[in-house]
């Protein structure tokens, strides 16, 4: 009888997990398991938390919804809170386990994090398996090797669309065995060094946690209000619920699989026909799947300050105080200022704004980039490790962007974003 562990991480679902899948398959019993690891909650580099209140409360509330669902299964979610080498050894210890199944990394520090657990296992002669992927293509699909991967996007989805197939889902498994598990005990946010979040009336959307949620958010953006049909129109937009997909955030921890999106995505264009919008959205989930493998290919280069290009911005000398003001929407600057608020208050910002504040942070207040990395890794509900690093050394010009020294004029973007004023005074009055 051969038991084994399912290792949670950013990958909260049922639905199209193939990690999870796989454990089944090749074991007589299942023991999931979700570790709060302690390193996630601690202040980390250029003195921000690695991670902040808002995301802290979407993972619990994600956790609790994994378990739920677990358990109609027949099984159920152990929940530990640590140091994840410590508490996977002694979990595979209590149920002889001799395998841990866990979704593949692709980050530094996440690869450094399974490598000390897969050492830490060979005293209970417990074996760790990386098996499944975040993105839409397996690695082994695609038209060229990692190593090769353009550093261009436009260069790397032309040769995508044309050469790769998105892989069927994997259907959700309706029986788990599992031997009898304890009810889970989901920490509080105090218990993580965090304070109590508050939902803020101005927010575009009041984001919960959980596979059930994710599963309703597609549902309420693709048939309840059809506002994918006008997605690459309002994508830029700064003040509402519909303005753009909101799935990030269920992406980030895997309450969604982009796969699963793209499914439902066909099913929509099967049912409706394709549109402008339809075709904007596999087109961001083909960006997410670009950084994935951007990090994939040049590992701690993203976050190094000079990049992908080896070329790290001039600055002058570190000026805390203005990053402070940058980050409570004191800049002066009323555009930066109300989506750094909106920031502040929610954990959540449009893809517009976020241009915007990290454009202004690296050209105009000349503070490096990896700060504004770092809040953002702290503060957003949606943080993507591949994504957020990606995007800000783009915005910083150490990344992926073809051109040289790209800058936002922000007077401008106001103007043509926010004509009316309406997003400054919804979070500056």
């Amino acid at each position: 009888m051969k038991t084994s562990i399912i290792w949670f991480k950013t990958d909260l679902r049922l639905y199209d997990n193939e990690t999870l899948v796989t454990a089944i398959k090749e074991s007589d019993h299942v023991i999931p398991v979700y570790c709060f690891d302690e390193n996630h909650y601690n202040t980390a580099s250029y003195g921000f938390k690695k991670t902040g209140s808002f995301r802290a409360q979407f993972i619990l509330e994600a956790v609790a919804d994994l378990d739920t669902r677990l358990r109609e299964t027949g099984s159920g979610l152990i929940v530990v809170k640590g140091n994840p080498e410590k508490q996977l050894a002694m979990i595979a210890r209590m149920y002889n386990a001799t395998a841990i199944y866990a979704k593949k990394e692709v980050a530094p520090e996440e690869i450094m994090t399974q490598k000390r657990i897969k050492q830490a296992l060979k005293a209970a002669n417990c074996e760790l398996h990386s098996v499944g992927e975040s993105t839409l293509f397996h690695e082994k699909d695609l038209p060229f090797s990692i190593e090769s991967i353009p550093d261009v996007f436009t260069n790397f989805r032309v040769k995508v669309q044309k050469h790769c197939v998105v892989p069927h889902v994997v259907a959700r498994p309706t029986v788990i065995a599992s031997p009898k598990l304890p009810p889970a005990i989901l920490p509080k946010l105090s218990e993580l060094g965090l304070e109590p979040t508050e939902q803020d009336s101005r927010a575009s959307i009041q984001f919960k946690g959980g596979e059930g949620e994710g599963l309703k958010r597609i549902n309420t953006f693709f048939y309840e209000t059809h506002a994918i049909v006008h997605y690459k129109d309002t994508r830029n937009e700064l003040k509402g619920e519909n303005y753009s997909s909101k799935f990030s955030a269920f992406l980030a921890q895997g309450c969604l699989s982009s796969r699963a999106v793209y499914n439902d995505l066909k099913e929509y264009e099967k049912e409706f026909g394709a549109n402008e919008g339809t075709e904007w959205l596999f087109f961001e989930l083909l960006w997410r799947d670009y950084f994935c493998f951007m990090m994939c290919k040049h590992h701690t280069k993203l976050f190094n300050k000079g990049g992908i290009k080896n070329e790290p911005p001039v600055n002058p000398p570190h000026n805390e105080r203005i990053l402070r003001q940058w980050i409570n929407g004191e800049t002066g600057n009323d555009f930066v200022d109300a989506n750094m608020m909106e920031l502040k208050l929610t954990g959540f910002m449009s893809n517009r704004g976020r241009q915007n504040v990290a454009s202004y942070l690296c050209h105009d207040l000349k503070i490096d980039w990896r700060y504004g990395a770092a809040y953002f890794e702290q503060q957003l509900i949606d943080y993507d490790v591949c994504n957020n690093w990606g995007n800000w050394a783009y915005i910083a010009g150490v990344g992926n962007d073809p051109r040289q020294n790209r800058y936002f004029n922000i007077q401008k973007q106001a103007a043509d974003y926010d004509a009316d004023g309406g997003y400054r005074k919804l979070w500056l009055s």
